[in-house]
């Protein structure tokens, strides 16, 4: 009966994915827009936060804080390029319930082991916020600073932590000092502060953001961890314990994507040459990432270990790709054709699952690989999404009429998570000896009760 069971369900799977599957004709606006519908649909299955007992702003475990950013970026541009409202008030509530008290994005829920790149992947989705002129904070929160004030207190607290005492600059991947990683300079953390650099030098054409941005990648140039050439490589961070002169060098699509995004952004805004050598020797190298042109993710999916954030790393070079073949147009030949490959392919792989259209993580195998999650989805949402930002005005900066582009630029410098260094917890004679105390009743405890159930 068992095995009698197993055939049956594997041939009513086979069956679904006959029959189902996410349709996608990529010249098709209307057509782009139902099967993004159907992707997002798919991933907020995953989402908890409007049910009883879920947190606001959070996906269900076993899922983390930063994919919930960045999913809900993913939703934003869904809301704007397809004007589809489903998820406004998701998305409205997800960026006001993460704020912080300090309205930073380092909420109290995950302050004791919130990173440099959790804190900046929320801060690109509310900078995303800020440029799609989402609605501003109303009503009871009205207190609440508007999205672009936030996204100034995320880079601000992010700047401010930059360590030169450590391998001349970067960024630590933790912001804390009791969580593992805080010894180790990762690219994805300064990417993301990068990236905010590049994207707030857009917005508010001040050049201070500009400056930044190229001390920021200068460094990553000068701590190997990205080697400038016609076809640039980005290799994933090193330990300060050796001045950070032995790089891992794994090379994950999220890294490229957000230097890439900051690029494309600051050529937009200034025009320089310097800009466009750069984003061009990115493009070029992130050509790594394609087989037969389409995506995959080439440090983990071969072998079929990618892990849980791994599998999301797609997301964010889709959505890198897409807005810099709409503001770097003279590259746009040459990324489209990736995009509309790789998006036909995802959509197929969206043939899974009892709804048969849950999504997989290996595109390239014309149907769906039998695994599905958070990432998966928001991965194939991405590279759908990728196809249209030719299709409305580019994100809003400060040459737009009506726009407020100042916000605050002192925001979020009075947080006390500016600090590199927390003092360590001071433990006195006489806590020691508390501690020994109640050490020894609850010891007491455990063996009269061992007794108890002896007797």
């Amino acid at each position: 009966m068992i095995l009698s069971s197993k055939l049956t369900f594997i041939a009513l799977s086979t069956i679904i994915q006959a029959v189902y599957a996410v349709d996608l004709q990529i010249s098709d606006k209307d057509s782009i827009c139902s099967a993004a519908s159907l992707v997002a649909d798919g991933m907020m299955n995953y989402y908890s936060g409007s049910q009883y007992g879920g947190t606001v702003g959070m996906f269900q475990p076993p899922y983390y804080w930063w994919q919930a950013g960045h999913a809900f970026g993913g939703l934003l541009d869904h809301w704007y390029y397809c004007q589809n409202t489903t998820y406004e008030n998701v998305l409205y509530s997800s960026l006001i319930a993460q704020t912080g008290t300090n309205y930073d994005y380092i909420p109290k829920n995950q302050s004791t082991t919130e990173g440099n790149d959790d804190q900046g992947f929320w801060g690109l989705f509310v900078m995303a916020a800020a440029e799609r002129n989402f609605t501003e904070p109303h009503g009871d929160d009205k207190k609440v600073p508007s999205w672009l004030t936030m996204s100034q207190a995320v880079y601000n607290t992010m700047w401010k932590r930059w360590d030169r005492e450590n391998c001349g600059g970067g960024l630590r991947w933790q912001i804390f000092t009791w969580n593992s990683g805080y010894n180790h300079k990762n690219t994805v953390s300064t990417a993301c502060l990068f990236h905010m650099a590049g994207r707030l030098a857009r917005f508010t054409g001040n050049d201070s953001y500009a400056e930044v941005a190229d001390e920021v990648y200068q460094w990553l140039i000068d701590a190997h961890f990205l080697e400038e050439a016609d076809a640039a490589r980005v290799y994933d961070g090193a330990d300060i314990a050796d001045n950070c002169s032995n790089v891992v060098k794994l090379e994950w699509t999220y890294n490229y994507g957000l230097l890439l995004g900051g690029a494309a952004y600051l050529y937009n805004a200034t025009q320089e040459d310097i800009w466009m050598h750069r984003v061009q020797n990115l493009v070029e190298g992130s050509k790594v990432f394609f087989n037969n042109s389409i995506m995959y993710e080439r440090a983990c999916q071969g072998g079929g270990t990618c892990n849980t954030d791994q599998r999301s790393f797609r997301a964010v070079f889709s959505r890198a790709l897409g807005l810099t073949s709409l503001l770097v147009p003279s590259l746009y030949d040459d990324i489209r054709p990736l995009l509309e490959k790789s998006a036909s392919a995802a959509a197929k792989s969206c043939s899974g699952g009892t709804d048969g259209i849950t999504c997989g993580q290996d595109w390239t195998v014309n149907g769906w690989d039998n695994k599905y999650g958070l990432g998966e989805q928001m991965a194939a949402l991405e590279v759908m999404l990728s196809l249209l930002p030719g299709t409305m005005p580019a994100p809003l900066d400060h040459n737009d009429s009506g726009v407020n582009t100042t916000g605050d630029y002192n925001a979020g410098l009075d947080s006390n998570t500016n600090q590199l260094d927390h003092e360590p917890l001071n433990i006195q004679t006489k806590d020691k000896a508390g501690a020994a105390i109640i050490t020894a009743v609850v010891l007491f405890i455990i063996i009269l009760g061992a007794i108890w159930m002896i007797i």
